[in-house]
């Protein structure tokens, strides 16, 4: 007899797409969890880039961020160097450890050399051609100028400029100040000076410059920079570009001149032209001259300083006013210069 017929179970193979179907129904619950496990731990950068963050890392923060926004930096200027200056005598310099005493003995612990004075005349062995009938040193100059700019001591190299009879007369086309009839002109001493505007005679006095830096000045201090103020100043030939631009000009290139070397650029004025501002007849002008030099020197007096330095600093925050005096002052704590 035939059994009985009715529905009975399936056993056969489950299709392959259910398979498929099921590992991916897996997978895709399987990122779904492990998302919402890892979101808590996604953090996004400056530049709103996300990166993980995993507790088990143990990577150090980062040393370059910024600071907040509260810090101050404060950038402190570089300290000035209060030198107290004796002046030694024009002449050339034959024995540095006598000098050093006379120093040390004034209380200084700087000292200035004149290295060319207002007669023309060099003390010290240059190499300018223009400077070759000038020379005036001692057997011993060259060695004890080498142990001055050597040692410990702030050294002041001074240098006579524009007033220069022997290079003026030496070569008046090319150097030499000349007066409206095409001669060297003479001022109302008798003297020759040199001429700003002609590029001979700047580039004589910035190579002297330059020479002296080499040899280790800490500071070169100009003097005599300025046109004649006495005689027959409107018999004198300024040139077309004038007075006060010739001047300026030969402080740029003196500058530019010493810009590779670590060496102060000073000036020496009167102290009227910076008490007043300028000085028609000399060419000079403070707000001009301040920007262009480290420190201003003027013989003065000690209830004078504290006008001077105003004017000074007036003209340029950054250029120090430095007196010079008979004798070491009794108040003021600044830099000086004694002559005596």
């Amino acid at each position: 007899m035939a059994g009985a017929r009715g529905y009975h179970s399936y056993r056969g193979r489950t299709p392959k797409s259910r398979i498929v179907l099921a590992v991916i129904l897996v997978v895709i619950i399987l990122a779904a969890v492990l998302f919402m496990v890892f979101q808590q731990f996604v953090v996004y950068d400056e530049t709103g880039h996300a990166r993980l963050d995993l507790p088990w890392q143990t990577e150090e923060p980062s040393q370059e961020e910024e600071p907040p926004d509260n810090v101050e930096i404060t950038v402190e200027e570089p300290e000035r160097t209060e030198t107290k200056t004796l002046q030694l005598d024009a002449a050339p310099l034959t024995d540095w450890d006598s000098a050093a005493a006379q120093a040390a003995a004034a209380g200084c612990n700087s000292v200035a050399v004149t290295v060319k004075d207002a007669s023309g005349q060099v003390y010290f062995d240059s190499a300018q051609p223009a400077a070759s009938g000038a020379i005036r040193t001692e057997s011993t100059t060259a060695a004890a100028l080498t142990a001055m700019t050597a040692s410990d001591t702030y050294t002041i190299a001074r240098l006579s400029c524009l007033l220069d009879p022997i290079a003026a007369k030496a070569d008046v086309e090319g150097m030499g100040l000349k007066n409206t009839g095409g001669y060297i002109f003479y001022d109302g001493n008798n003297l020759n000076w040199l001429d700003p505007s002609k590029p001979t005679a700047r580039q004589y006095l910035c190579g002297l410059a330059k020479e002296l830096a080499e040899m280790g000045f800490d500071e070169i201090l100009l003097t005599d920079v300025s046109y004649p103020t006495e005689g027959k100043l409107d018999k004198i030939a300024y040139g077309e570009t004038g007075k006060v631009q010739n001047l300026n000009t030969f402080l740029d290139e003196m500058r530019a001149a010493l810009a590779e070397y670590d060496v102060k650029l000073s000036i020496e004025l009167p102290a009227a032209a910076v008490s007043e501002g300028s000085d028609s007849q000399a060419g000079l002008t403070l707000a001009d001259i301040a920007p262009r030099v480290d420190r201003i020197y003027a013989v003065t007096t000690e209830d004078q300083i504290s006008v001077l330095s105003q004017a000074v600093s007036a003209a340029s925050a950054e250029t120090e006013f430095v007196p010079e005096l008979a004798a070491a002052p009794a108040a003021f704590t600044g830099s000086w210069l004694v002559t005596g």
